[in-house]
């Protein structure tokens, strides 16, 4: 049974960083695309970012890049989000999620494409 546990949420001022970790359990991080989702107050969950199982490759949603950068070590069996410069509008409940997938641009924004979730851990930046 695989597991995410997402952790490194905090309350914090605008302009702050956060990194955010996802720990895998029960199988190799290495099997897995693995990605960020985020669900703000009100509003549908929507895709952050995605790296493939090697973490040559990252994709991010246009309206984050540069501010956001994903990550891991699969060593450690470990992915990570680096958020910087934080913004009010960052205040979210943040999910990573895994899928065994060919290729891990495709489909890599629809929630239903993943097996794997975890439960979330909440980001709130104040301004």
């Amino acid at each position: 049974q695989v597991q995410l546990v997402e952790s490194g949420g905090d309350s914090v001022p605008a302009g702050g960083s956060l990194r955010l970790s996802c720990v895998v359990s029960g199988n190799p991080a290495n099997r897995y695309c693995m990605s960020w989702f985020r669900q703000s107050p009100g509003k549908e969950r929507e895709w952050v970012a995605t790296i493939t199982p090697t973490g040559g490759s990252t994709y991010y949603v246009d309206s984050l890049k540069g501010r956001f950068t994903i990550s891991r070590d699969n060593a450690k069996n470990t992915m990570y989000l680096q958020i910087d410069s934080l913004k009010p509008a960052d205040t979210a409940m943040y999910y990573c999620a895994a899928r065994q997938a060919p290729i891990c641009l495709t489909r890599r924004a629809e929630e239903s494409a993943y097996a794997y979730w975890g439960r979330g851990n909440q980001v709130t930046v104040s301004p």
